[in-house]
This record gives structure tokens, sequence and C-alpha cells, in this order.
């Protein structure tokens, strides 16, 4: 995938230079100088040079050969000068408070392109290009999972019609409601109520993902023949107010060349728009956000600010704030204490300073570095629009040519044409960094009487705002912002508290505390919340790790700190004592899970910030609960563990040998940690004993465990927990513990914590309970997990039974080595990760809905996703053996999937009807990619969980 930006001219020779990390993903272009060729021209030019960049000769297959996401970011932001020579998408945007995950140097950008790569994702095949303003931020409210087949596919928002009124609003028939009837470009607020009642209206969110069909066909109205454009550049084309006002079933403007273009609408049912286009947008669409979620249980920290709409990032500030000080944005500058605000200031890349300034509310300051040792000083107002001609133009607030008068001056001194556009104005003087002046500052914002200032304001060389978009030295720009930013680093490590520091993505401030050589910050308290201890543990390993030191003892660490969390969450056994006769056995056995959807989300230590959501299925494979335990009395005051499907067996004599759980290699880890669990050592039940043998003698005698897995190491099904719920369900009948199956599952989970393997509550439900079912869980430890059964009319009716294959691949995979990295990236708050396991969660509730509505083809599709999600989590999920099963019956199938973490082990194929169920198997029989391979019967378990006596 890549992404093709239109930005200011100026940034195009820095643009890998700032961004190096994304020079292979990144294309960054200018418009041609000089030339105005609309937004649909715009995307002419940046594909056409990617095209020739990549270095392919057909514009066809270029089109086929990779996604595209499309960002409109030039242009000279007139209405934000502040951010106008990096163009408004690189704004930096401070982190959302009820986030995690999201990066303290992220800009607009980078929340932009989550949302755009995951619209492509499930894009139809044809549509590779997706094209959107580079002012604007959509919370979409909820994941999608498929878009409708269309040419072109554009997001619309519900919206009053004052609002819909400044915008593109598309019309569509109240009895088809995701078909374009035709678009209209600001139509009034009449013309829309009049329309409303024989359609309904959507405001365009300026996201459009178009098929190649409909990409060529707007080459070819920007004058693209072949491999070049008529006149060298693309000819004048706007992608809104020409190509869309042609689309539609009647559109408003009739265009033959794009008449048979289909266009879908997707409502963005959940979505809320957020537009970054002025001064004023930057603050209260960031306000907005910041404030959407109220309950305090998702916010991490207790910070209260003086004023909602108060926003510091990349700066120092040593003046303290006050209620009168609102609407406030600080940024890449220092404000020393004897600064004076009041309210509505916008305040960027002032240098450090020991100033005394005052700032009348509603006047901003911008200091822009020209290079290392000049910079200009560009005062403006909020409201100001940098537009119309020079005589009648507001500057501060007020006319320039009144702002000139009160100091003095004409129009001719200053050196401005009376009919110049104020943004070609010469207005903003250039100094030396080293010897800029708050007493200019305070000429041209306030105090006017100066006659030095006015002398040093005339004489000095001075830039419009045009001139400064062009010769803005970026390079120094965002170093001095990189500076800020570092220098603030301890002080939001020191009030962590009340800081967003332990909710940031950690792996990449890890990295940064590495490159910056900074210090690492003291740690928190051993007795705060211990999710925030483990964090901070990881923390410390992210950057051991970076750094080339040993992280295992910080890992070890953050492992221990949820563990001893989850000990403190279950309440402790009685003493067990025997509860069957001398010669009874106790016999248990549970069947496999089938992971539908959801899976990872139900893992630690996600699961204990946002909860998790999974879809599976309890079966039998072979007419047979595959996963059994049996446990009986012997004389011996000792512990014996057998494995019938191994052949191997160990015996314990003490406490040490049974403590010993994390012993590598060994077969027994599981029922040693379930003995624990279950009283039979000193650290996990209330009464002490001078050995393992008094305390067995005092319960009766030793005992004798014997383990049958009739499943494959590594298989995918959920095999270690389900066997370690199986064992804790007959401890507790053998031993009188009394524990349901809710109590079951969570211990669990705290064995698979104690054991380090990092595995979450999915799979222990998923076989304890019976057939086929929705869980969920909230945040917290995890105690209760509700499950809500689903219809079996899908895996049971005659027409689509047979299509549900079970197929044994012969190639496993442990699960430990897939959790590691992944829980790992959990604790660090990877971003990336937390993005996709949100999806991952969202998507569970999504295909339980399918299930509930005995959609056969949207549940399989729904499967097939999930494989994707997974895929997207684990770059190692597929296998190049794995993938060439999957290329020879992608034709048959609706989805498919990888049981459990992938890699290996059971896939689970939808097939399209019987006769391509048969197909696949004929395949697979003929030609089986190892002697393992096979397929497996399987039927959903209406049991779960069964325990009986001899």
């Amino acid at each position: 995938m890549h992404t093709l930006i239109s930005v200011p001219e100026n940034l195009c020779s820095s643009f890998t230079a700032l961004f190096p990390e994304k020079r292979a993903t990144h294309f960054a272009l200018s418009d041609p100088a000089g030339a105005r060729i609309g937004s649909g021209g715009g995307t002419a030019w940046l594909l056409a040079k990617h095209f020739r960049q990549m270095g392919t000769t057909d514009f066809s297959s270029y089109l086929r050969a990779s996604q595209k996401i499309i960002i409109h970011a030039g242009g000279q932001s007139r209405r934000l000068p502040a951010y106008a020579p990096s163009g408004k998408v690189l704004s930096p945007i401070p982190v959302f408070r009820w986030s995690r995950g999201q990066n303290l140097q992220q800009n607009l950008l980078d929340l932009q392109e989550p949302f755009y790569k995951e619209l492509l994702e499930v894009a139809p095949k044809n549509n590779h290009t997706l094209i959107a303003s580079g002012d604007i931020l959509i919370l979409p409210g909820e994941h999608f999972n498929h878009l409708p087949e269309a040419d072109i596919i554009c997001l619309g928002i519900w919206a009053d019609p004052h609002l819909a009124s400044r915008h593109g609003v598309f019309f569509t028939p109240r009895t088809r409601q995701n078909e374009l009837a035709f678009m209209l470009q600001k139509p009034n607020h009449r013309q829309i109520e009049e329309l409303s009642a024989t359609h309904l209206f959507l405001m365009d969110a300026g996201v459009w993902i178009l098929s190649d069909k409909a990409i060529e066909r707007l080459m070819v109205k920007c004058q693209w023949d072949d491999r070049k454009f008529k006149n060298e550049i693309p000819a004048p084309y706007d992608l809104y107010s020409e190509f869309g006002l042609a689309l539609g079933t009647a559109p408003s403007v009739s265009d033959a060349e794009l008449s048979d273009l289909s266009v879908a609408i997707v409502p963005l049912e959940k979505g809320e728009f957020y537009h970054y286009g002025t001064n004023l947008e930057l603050i209260t669409s960031t306000e907005k956000i910041q404030n959407r979620i109220k309950d305090q249980r998702a916010i991490w920290h207790n910070r209260v600010k003086p004023h909602p709409s108060l926003f510091v990032q990349n700066a120092v500030t040593e003046k303290p704030f006050t209620q009168q000080n609102h609407h406030i944005w600080v940024e890449n500058s220092h404000i020393a204490s004897g600064w004076q605000l009041q309210h509505h200031h916008i305040l960027t890349g002032i240098p450090p300073n020991d100033w005394s300034l005052h700032l009348p509310a509603g006047i901003c300051l911008d200091v822009v570095p020209l290079n290392d040792a000049q910079v200009a000083i560009r005062p403006y107002g909020m409201d100001d629009t940098f537009s119309g001609e020079a005589k009648a133009a507001l500057w501060m607030g007020q006319a320039l040519q009144l702002w000139l008068s009160a100091r003095g001056l004409t129009l001719e001194e200053a050196g401005i044409s009376p009919a110049d556009d104020i943004q070609d104005a010469p207005l903003f003087p250039i100094t030396e960094k080293s010897r800029l002046r708050p007493e200019l500052i305070g000429w041209m914002t306030g105090e006017n009487s100066n006659e030095e200032m006015k002398a040093l304001w005339l004489s000095s060389e001075r830039v419009s705002a045009t001139g400064l978009n062009e010769r803005a030295d970026l390079v120094t720009l965002f170093r001095q912002r990189a500076i800020f930013a570092h220098s603030t680093l301890p002080k939001l490590a020191a009030n962590y508290q009340k800081s967003i520091f332990y909710q940031s993505d950690l792996k990449i401030l890890a990295q940064t505390y590495y490159q910056s050589g900074l210090d690492l910050p003291a740690s928190p308290q051993p007795t705060e919340d211990p999710l925030l201890m483990a964090r901070d543990r990881m923390f410390r390993a992210e950057h051991a790790r970076v750094s080339g030191k040993a992280s295992v003892p910080f890992e070890n660490q953050a492992y221990h700190a949820i563990h001893e969390a989850f000990l403190k969450s279950v309440q402790h056994p009685t003493v067990p004592r025997l509860s069957v006769f001398t010669d009874q056995i106790v016999w248990a056995r549970s069947p496999a899970r089938l992971d539908l959807a959801g899976g990872w989300s139900d893992t630690p230590p996600y699961c204990l910030q946002s909860g998790g959501s999974v879809v599976n299925i309890a079966v039998d494979l072979n007419g047979q609960p595959p996963l059994q335990v049996f446990i009986r009395l012997s004389d011996k005051p000792e512990i014996t563990l057998r494995s019938i499907d191994n052949g191997v067996s160990e015996t314990i004599t003490n406490y040490n040998e049974l403590v010993d759980y994390t012993k590598v290699g060994s077969a027994f880890s599981i029922p040693r940690a379930a003995l624990c669990l279950a009283g039979f050592h000193p650290n996990y039940g209330p009464t002490q004993y001078p050995s393992l043998e008094d305390q067995l003698k005092e319960f009766g005698g030793g005992i004798e465990i014997s383990l049958l897995v009739a499943i494959p190491k590594g298989s995918g099904l959920g095999t270690s927990s389900i066997l370690a719920a199986t064992i804790l369900g007959a401890l507790s009948d053998f031993c009188a513990l009394d524990w349901h199956h809710s109590a079951l599952c969570h211990n669990t989970l705290l064995l698979e914590q104690m054991l380090t393997t990092g595995g979450g509550w999915q799979d222990q439900y998923g076989g304890i309970l019976p057939g086929i079912k929705l869980l969920h869980s909230t945040p917290g430890m995890q105690n209760e997990v509700r499950a809500h059964w689903l219809p079996d009319r899908l895996f049971k009716a005659p027409e689509y039974q047979n299509n549900w294959l079970l197929y044994y691949t012969g190639i496993t995979r442990v699960a430990k080595n897939i959790l590691s990295e992944i829980v790992q990236g959990m604790y660090l708050n990877d971003g990336e990760k937390l993005r996709i396991l949100d999806t991952i969660k969202d998507h569970a509730q999504q295909t339980a809905e399918a299930i509930q509505k005995c959609d056969y083809r949207q549940t399989a599709q729904m499967i097939g996703r999930s494989w994707q999600l997974n895929n997207q989590l684990d770059k190692g999920t597929n296998t190049p053996e794995i993938q060439s099963i999957l290329n020879r019956i992608e034709p048959y199938t609706y989805g498919y999937k990888l049981l459990g973490a992938g890699g290996g082990g059971y896939l689970l194929i939808c097939a399209k009807d019987t006769e391509a169920a048969q197909n696949i198997q004929q395949l697979l029989k003929a030609q089986a990619p190892n002697n393992k391979a096979r397929f497996v019967d399987m039927r959903i378990s209406e049991t779960g969980l069964q325990i009986s006596r001899s």
C-alpha cells in the first residue's frame, strides 16, 4: 500500500529527510508550479508522477499493483497559517486522553491513515485507490467488514441542512438508500429541504474509493493519453464540483464519458467528522475529540485543566494558566513566566526566551525559521483569512489600513500595493534569532507608539505569507519541535499519574528515550496499579532491547506484576479434602473449541483494559470429546502424572518439584500448576504443612492423574487451556473445591499467567461451555465472562451442515511463541497492534449478528475477515505452506481461517455449497501437503465439560 500526498512545494525536498521511515511507502509531491489544476487534476498529477517513479510501463497494471491512498494536503493554508509551510496534514495533534497507543509526536496524517487503510482492506478487489482531504479527521465509530461493489464508493455523514449546505451533498432515493441519485455542491438549505421529501441526503465526508476503471476515466478527463498529459500537466478538473456532479442515476451534470460508472453511498452510521481547516477549528475540533468520551473509567490520568480548550504540546510553559485562559494552542514553543496571555491564541515556533510580553485576546504568534540563524515574526488574528485585496483585508482582526494608520504608516510606505492579495503582502519582518526582540512583537500586536520598533519594522527585510511558505526551513522547524518534545518527557514521566505518559505508545517512547540519550524515569511505586507497573517494566524491557541490553528480567517483572494481580483476584481454595471413595476414579472430558472471531481480544493485558469479545464453538472430534482426564487415589503419599497419548510419566514427592511448573520441556507443567492452585502447595492454600508427603497423608493418600489429549500439539484448537480447565474441573470434584464453570475458567487464566504463556480466557470458556456462543467481558480482572448462546442452524441445517470442513494441515506451531510478541505489544501500547485488536473485538459482535441472522454467506465472509485480521496482527500467521493450500481451495470458499494463533494446525473451511465442499475434499485428498494432513469429523458439543465418577 502506498500513500501519495500533495503537499506545499517547500515540503517536497525535505519530506524524506523529515520522515525517513516513510521513504518506501509515501510519495510527496506538490502541484505543478503556477498551475491551478483542481483536486481532480491534482489526483491525476500524483498518480502520473508516482507511476513514472515506479518504473512500470502499463498504467492499468500500475493501478492493480498496489492499493493507494491519495491525500490532498497542498494549498496555502491561509486560514491556518501556523502549519501552512508543512501542510495542515502534518499538524501535530495531542494524544486523546481516552486513547491508548497514540504517539506523543503524532500528526493529523498519523491519525488519518489507519482508517483509510482499513477501508481499502475491505474494498472490492477492483477498487485500489482512496482519495481524501488532508484537513479532516473521521472517527468512524465502527469497523467495516466489507464495502459494496461499485466503481466509486463515497462515505457520507448524516447532517442537518444548514451544515450540509456548506459542503458537497449526496442525494439517494429513499427506497434505495445506498444508490446515488445525484450530488450537489453547497446547495442552500431550502434546496435540501425540498429534495428531502423524495430523497435522503448525506454530507460528503470527503473520502472516495475508486475502481481502476473510474481512475482511468478521471485521468482521461484530465487529458491523460497513454503515458503523458496533452500539455505536460493535467487539464484543470475538480473531483467534487465536476466529476462528482456527473455521477449518479440522475446526475446534476450530464457527461457521457462517466454515465456508466456505478456509485455507492456508505453512511458513517456512528461516524464523527472533524475539520482542521481554520485556526479556531484547530482548537475546537481537538476539544470535541478530547471530550467525546466522558466515562472516567476510560480515562487514564486524573489531570483537570483550567479550561478544556487549553492545549500545550511539544512546549515548555513557565506561565501557569487560569480559567480566564481559554481557546489557547501552544506548540513547538517556549512561554516564559513574564508572558501575559488572554484567550484565543495560537502560539507556535517560539524559541527559548525570557521575554515579558503581553498578547491581546485573539492575537496569535508564529515564529518561522528560515535557516539556522534567521526567523520571521508572523503575528495574526484568530479570525484572519489572509484573503482579499490589501486595502480592505483583515490582519490581526482589523483592516490592514487601520493597523498601518494607527502606527503612522501607509500602504505605500509599507511597500504594499492596495490591489495586492494580503497573502502576498510583505508584513512579517525577518531577524536574527539571537536578536529577536519582544518589543517588536509588542509593537506589531498592540502597543503602537514605539518609534524605534516602527523604524525597525520598516528597515527589516519583510516577507509575505506566501514567501514564508516558500522559505520556511522545515528541517530546523522540526528539529526545534523535537528538542522541545524531548525536554518535556521527564516532566510527563514524573507526573505520570496526571499525564499521558503510560497510555502513549511505549514502544516508540522507548526508542525516543534511547535515541535522545535521556535517562529512564523513576519507576512507579510497587503498591500502585499492577497494570501500570507491568507497562513500566515492559517499557524498560523495550528500552533495553533497542539499547542492545538484556530485556528478559524486565519482561519477567511485567508478567509477574499481572500474575500477582490475578492471584489476589482469586479466592484461595479451602484445604483440599478427598470427596470420593478410595476405589473411585473421577473422569473429566471436554470438547475442543473452534474460534470464529474475536480471538486475541480475550488476552491479558488487552482485556484487562478494554474487555474482550469472541465467538467460538465447542466441538467433539470424530464422535468423541478429545480432552480427557482421570484422577484416582494411590497408596503412596506422592503425586504421579501420566500422559497416555505421549506415553510418559513423572512422580512428584516434594513441594519444590511441584512448583517447578515453568520447567522448559516438561510434559506436565499444566497439572503441576493446577495442583498448586488446588491447594497442594503452601503458597496457594491457607494451611501450612511441613511437607507435601505430610499434606497427602492427611488428605488420604497420593494422587494419580492421567491425561489423554487426542489432538496434535500446536493444533490451534485451544488444547492447552481446555486441558487445564478440565484438570481443574476434575480436581474440583476430586477434592471438594466446588469450583463452578466461571471459577474453573478464571483459574485457568491465572494458571496460564503462572506458566507465562500469556493466554486469554476464550479457549477454556469455548470448550467448557457447550454450543456456539458470543463471549464477552468488561475491563477488569476478568472474573466474569458472559456467554450469549447463538443459534446453531447454520451448522446443523441440511443445506449448510456439509459446507463446514475441518482440515488438519499437518503443520503445527506452538502458541507461546506467537503470544510472546503480541502480548509484549499489548503491554507497550503498540498503536498499530491496539488498533487491530480493537477491530478484532468489534468484529466478534458483528460476526455474532451474522450468525443470529442465519446468513451463511455473510457468516463465512466474517470468518474470512477474522483470518485477515489475524494476519495483520501477526505477520507470521500465514506461511508459504499454508498459502499453497489456500490458493487451491480459494475458488470454492466464502471464507476460511486457521484456528487459534495461526501458522498451522487445523483449518476451518466454509465451502460455497455441498458441491464445492466435495471438490475441496477431492483436491486435498488427491494431493495432501504431507502425510499427516486429513479431514476430521466435527460435531457441535451439546454438553461441554462432563465430569463423572466410576
